[in-house]
C-alpha cells in the first residue's frame, strides 16, 4: 500500500484544488532528489536539478495531473485517504514526465522561448563561453538533454513510490509505460513528419492522437480510473472521451501556434509555420490550395510553410492562405465536434454527477472551447539569479503542461486513431523535399473537411 511521508488531504480538499495538492507532493518529492544531486556535484544540483525541480513546482494549470485525479473522482465517489495518496503522486509523476518533453522538445525545435522566458538550453549556453561549447549540439542543447532524460528518471522514480493496491498495481504499471512510450513515439512522429515535409491529413492526426490526444488527457484520465480500480466500461468510456478531447487539444495548440497571441502562449507565434510542423491545419491548406488552377495559394505555402527564414510578410501570407481556403475554420468544426463526442462520452458515465461537471470543465478548458476563468495563468520562468554560474536559480519558473489517461483493465484496441484521407500536395514541398503520392483534390460532392467518419475513442 502507500508508504506516505504525510497524512495524504481528504479528498474533498483535492476536488477544491487539484493543483495546490499535486504541488504540496512535488514539494516533497523533489527536494530530496535536488539535495542528492547537489551532493554528487554543485554545479549539476544547481544547474540541472534545481532549475528542473523549479520549473516542475512552478504552478500553472497542471492539466495532466488533473485529468489523473478526475479520472478517479469520476470512478469513485468517496476515495479513500490511500487511494487519495496513490492518485497525487501518480499526478505528480505525469508532470515530470511532462517537464521532461518540453526541455527536449525546445531542444529538438530550437525554441528559444518558454512561457515568455529563455528556454533551458538557452540560459546554460550563457552560463559559458560559446568558444568553449563541446560537440555539434553545444553545451546548452546536450545539458538540456541531460536535464530531460533526469526528468524522465525522476518521473519514473516517483510513480515507484506510489505502490497502488496489488489488485490494481500491474494494470497501473502497465498504463504508465504506455503513456511514456506513446509520447515519445508522437514526439519521433513529429520530427519525421518536418524531415518529411508531410502535408497528409492522416500522419498529422496520428502525429496528434499519439502527441497529445492520449498523453496529456486520455492515458492520465484512464489511469486515474484504473488507480480507482473502475470497471472496464467505466475505463472504455473515460478513454473515448479523453481521446476525443486530447486531439481537439492538440489541434487547438495548432492553431493558436499561427494566430496566438505570444504574450498569452509564452511562444513566439508563427514557429510552427518557419518549422514547417505536420498538422491537420497545414494538410487541409495544402490540399484546398493544390486543388486549385492558377497555383498562386500554393505557391505562398511552399515559399513560407517549412522555411525558416520566413519573416512577417512570409508568415501573414501564409496565415492569409489558411483562413481563406477554410483550413482554420474546418479545424475548428472538427474541434467543437470532437468536443462534443467528449461531453457526450462523459454525459453517460454513471454515478458522481458532480465529479463528472468538473471533469466536462476540464475538458472543454483543455480544448479552448471553454472561457478559463478563474484559472490563473502559468508563470514564467524568472530570469536565472546572477552571482551563481548559470541558470538554475529560477525560483518560481513554469509549471507543466495537462494529464492523460492511460488505460490497463481496458482493451487497447478500443483506442483507435482516426482514418483520415492522405492529403499531400501536388508539388514539391520547400527545401527539396518531396512528399509522396499526388494530391487529393476534392471530389464533387464530397464534403470540404476531410475528417475521419470515425471519432477517436
Amino acid at each position: 500500500m502507500v508508504r506516505a511521508e504525510v497524512r495524504p488531504p481528504d479528498w474533498r480538499a483535492v476536488d477544491a484544488e487539484p493543483s495546490a495538492a499535486v504541488a504540496e507532493v512535488l514539494e516533497r518529492v523533489l527536494a530530496p532528489r535536488v539535495a542528492e544531486a547537489a551532493r554528487l556535484d554543485a554545479s549539476f544540483g544547481s544547474q540541472i536539478a534545481r532549475w528542473l525541480a523549479a520549473t516542475t513546482r512552478g504552478g500553472g494549470r497542471r492539466l495532466r495531473s488533473a485529468f489523473v485525479w478526475w479520472g478517479l473522482r469520476v470512478s469513485c465517489p468517496a476515495p479513500a485517504p490511500e487511494t487519495v495518496a496513490v492518485a497525487l503522486i501518480a499526478g505528480a509523476a505525469v508532470e515530470l514526465l511532462q517537464s521532461c518533453a518540453l526541455v527536449q522538445d525546445d531542444v529538438m525545435d530550437n525554441s528559444p522561448v518558454r512561457r515568455g522566458q529563455p528556454a533551458l538550453h538557452v540560459l546554460l549556453d550563457s552560463a559559458r563561453p560559446a568558444e568553449t561549447a563541446p560537440g555539434g549540439l553545444g553545451f546548452g542543447r546536450s545539458a538540456a538533454v541531460l536535464a530531460g532524460d533526469l526528468a524522465l528518471v525522476w518521473a519514473e522514480d516517483v510513480f515507484a513510490t506510489a505502490h497502488p493496491p496489488p489488485e490494481v498495481a500491474a494494470s497501473a504499471r502497465r498504463l504508465w509505460s504506455v503513456l511514456r512510450a506513446e509520447m515519445i513515439a508522437g514526439q519521433y512522429l513529429d520530427l519525421a513528419g518536418q524531415a518529411d515535409a508531410s502535408h497528409s491529413a492522416t500522419h498529422a492526426l496520428r502525429t496528434a492522437v499519439l502527441k497529445s490526444g492520449r498523453y496529456s488527457v486520455a492515458r492520465p484520465l484512464e489511469l486515474g480510473a484504473v488507480l480507482a480500480a473502475a470497471p472496464p466500461e467505466v475505463c472504455r468510456g473515460l478513454r473515448a472521451a479523453g481521446a476525443a478531447a486530447g486531439l481537439a487539444f492538440q489541434l487547438r495548440d495548432d492553431l493558436l501556434a499561427v494566430w496566438g497571441d505570444a504574450a498569452r502562449t509564452g511562444k513566439p507565434t508563427g514557429e510552427d509555420i518557419r518549422e514547417g510542423k505536420p498538422t491537420l491545419l497545414a494538410a487541409l491548406g495544402f490540399s484546398r490550395a493544390a486543388a486549385r488552377p492558377r497555383g498562386a495559394a500554393l505557391a505562398v505555402l511552399r515559399r513560407g510553410y517549412g522555411n525558416p527564414a520566413a519573416g512577417p510578410a512570409e508568415l501573414a501570407a501564409v496565415r492569409e492562405v489558411l483562413e481563406e481556403t477554410g483550413a482554420r475554420r474546418d479545424v475548428e468544426a472538427y474541434i467543437a465536434r470532437l468536443v462534443r463526442r467528449a461531453s457526450a462520452r462523459v454525459a453517460a458515465l454513471p454515478g458522481a454527477p458532480e465529479a463528472r461537471a468538473r471533469l466536462l470543465a476540464l475538458l472543454r478548458l483543455a480544448a479552448g472551447t471553454a472561457d478559463p476563468a478563474g484559472c490563473p495563468p502559468s508563470p514564467a520562468h524568472p530570469p536565472p539569479v546572477r552571482g551563481e554560474s548559470g541558470p538554475g536559480r529560477a525560483q518560481h519558473p513554469p509549471s507543466p503542461a495537462p494529464v492523460r489517461p492511460a488505460g490497463p483493465p481496458c482493451p487497447a484496441t478500443d483506442d483507435r486513431t482516426p482514418h483520415a484521407r492522405p492529403v499531400t500536395p501536388a508539388h514539391p514541398a520547400p527545401h527539396g523535399h518531396h512528399p509522396p503520392g499526388p494530391a487529393a483534390s476534392p471530389r464533387p460532392g464530397t464534403p470540404p473537411c476531410p475528417f475521419p467518419a470515425e471519432e477517436p475513442s
